[in-house]
Order: structure tokens, then C-alpha cells, then sequence
């Protein structure tokens, strides 16, 4: 039987989520990167065009996202000459489980001058390019070789990246430049709140924001910074391709420690890296 590398199937019910799609929280649960992933796909077949970039979209993640059929419903907030913006919900049974908003602006010229930019960038593993999905390569400054397929291998107190081509939002269906770079942003929650421990903070939304889209269907994601205190985690990544960085990612989190994930004893990761 041929391996489904999507997260949802559209079926005349809505949305179905398929296995890739189930979190490491709850298997009765829907991951990050499939609800985001969905979001944008709907926001951007239904409000972009060829002449707008999708240059920011906000995720809130308030309620659990169920393995039961999902809808969405999105509104044109506003129609300008260079600026677009749209909202979704992502609904169950008739109930908001979670929220999107879009800003498109409009490409031109860039400005005259030069401007300060990030010296140091991400680079991509010395691996061939990769057309269809697949399983994430994992990376951290205290990994001796750098990059692994081996989660488990960088559990530790050092900065975190990951480099994969994103799983499908819907099966069959490749996903645009955009929706891959808001499936691989989503697991900024994962490169920054990962720790020595595991992983013990879940993500309440994701900020995307970009100066273009990737070039290939191959994304990557490293971590800028983590803060938290009593609970609550803000951090931030840069996302990468193979040409160099082309956006950054926010989110913030709250603690999960009873549901402490530990990828050193064979915790799924499907949460945040949409494989099994």
C-alpha cells in the first residue's frame, strides 16, 4: 500500500485529517503544522494573486484541533492597491478552533541604499535536492557532525535547526512556496523550546513573516532566540533555503511539562515535523 504523504484529504465532509496529521501531544489531535499548513493553503488559493507576496500571516492555536473532519471560512478584511488583507477560522462542529490573518503587499522596486543585515546565516545540509517529501534532517551546534536524521541525537542546551522537504497539506497535492513555508515555520516552536529535557512548551500561535518565498520545495528553520519565565515562552527563527534566508518566525508558548516530550526514548515527533 502506497504511503498517503499528506495531512488532510477533501472529502465531501471537509478536511480529513490522515495519519501524518496526528500530534505527539494526543493522537487525537491535530498537529501544528497541519492546522497552520491548512490556513494558509485556503487564504491564499482564495485572496492572493501573482502581483502580492504573502508577506505575514498570524495563527492563533486557542482550542485543540480534533481528528474529525475541519472547514474554513475566510473574509476579505481589506482590498487596497498594495495591501491585502484576509482572516479564516478553522471551525469543528460549528465551533472556531482556531484563527488566521493575511497580509499580501504588493511587489515593487526595491528602495536606494544599503541596508545592516544578519552577517552570520543558516546554511543548508550537503544533501541532494529533494523534489518530493521527506523525513526532516535534524542539526545542532553540539551535534559533532552538525546534521543528522536522528532526532534524538540532538537533544541538548544548544541552538537548534531543522531542514526538510514539507509533507503535503492535502494528499496528492504539492504545496505552493508559501504553504511549504508555513508548515516547516510552524516547527519554530520545536527548534526553540527544544532543551536538554525534551521538549515541554506547545505554541498558542505562529507569526510567518517574509521578504519572498523559497526558491525549491526545501525549507529550513533555525533558532534566533528563547525566552521564558513562569511558563511562558516567546521565541523566534530564521527560515532558509537553499539561496539564504528569507523570512522569520515568532511564537509564543506555555508549558506543558506534564506531557514533557523525550525524544531520546522514541517520542513520535509528528507534532512538529508532520512524520512518522
Amino acid at each position: 500500500m502506497a504511503v498517503r504523504y499528506g495531512f488532510f484529504e477533501e472529502t465531501a465532509r471537509g478536511f480529513e485529517p490522515l495519519p501524518f496529521a496526528a500530534s505527539a501531544w494526543s493522537p487525537t489531535m491535530v498537529n501544528g503544522p497541519a492546522v497552520c499548513g491548512l490556513l494558509a493553503r485556503t487564504l491564499e488559493r482564495q485572496h492572493g494573486s501573482p502581483g502580492f507576496l504573502p508577506a505575514r500571516l498570524t495563527v492563533d492555536l486557542f482550542r485543540p484541533t480534533l481528528a474529525k473532519p475541519l472547514t474554513v471560512v475566510t473574509e476579505l478584511v481589506r482590498e487596497g492597491r498594495r495591501i491585502r488583507v484576509a482572516d479564516a477560522a478553522l471551525m469543528q462542529d460549528g465551533v472556531d478552533v482556531a484563527r488566521a490573518t493575511v497580509v499580501f503587499l504588493e511587489r515593487s522596486a526595491q528602495p536606494p541604499g544599503q541596508l545592516w543585515t544578519r552577517a552570520e546565516v543558516p546554511r543548508p545540509p550537503s544533501v541532494p535536492v529533494a523534489t518530493e517529501p521527506t523525513r526532516p534532517l535534524w542539526g545542532s551546534d553540539a551535534h559533532a557532525e552538525g546534521w543528522s536524521p536522528e532526532i534524538g541525537e540532538h537533544q541538548n542546551d544548544s541552538r537548534k535547526r531543522m531542514w526538510q522537504a514539507p509533507m503535503r497539506v492535502i494528499e496528492g497535492e504539492p504545496p505552493s512556496p508559501f504553504v511549504g513555508a508555513v508548515v516547516i515555520g510552524e516547527a519554530t516552536s520545536l527548534m526553540t523550546n527544544w532543551g536538554s529535557a525534551g521538549i515541554g512548551f506547545i505554541n498558542t500561535d505562529m507569526t510567518l513573516a517574509l521578504a519572498r518565498l523559497p526558491v525549491g520545495s526545501e525549507v529550513g528553520v533555525e533558532a534566533d532566540s528563547h525566552l521564558s519565565t513562569d511558563g511562558v515562552a516567546v521565541g523566534s527563527a530564521t527560515l532558509f533555503d537553499r539561496t539564504g534566508p528569507f523570512g522569520t518566525c515568532v511564537v509564543t508558548a506555555l508549558s506543558n511539562a506534564r506531557r514533557q516530550v523525550d525524544f531520546t526514548n522514541g517520542d513520535i515527533i509528528q507534532a512538529k515535523a508532520g512524520i512518522q
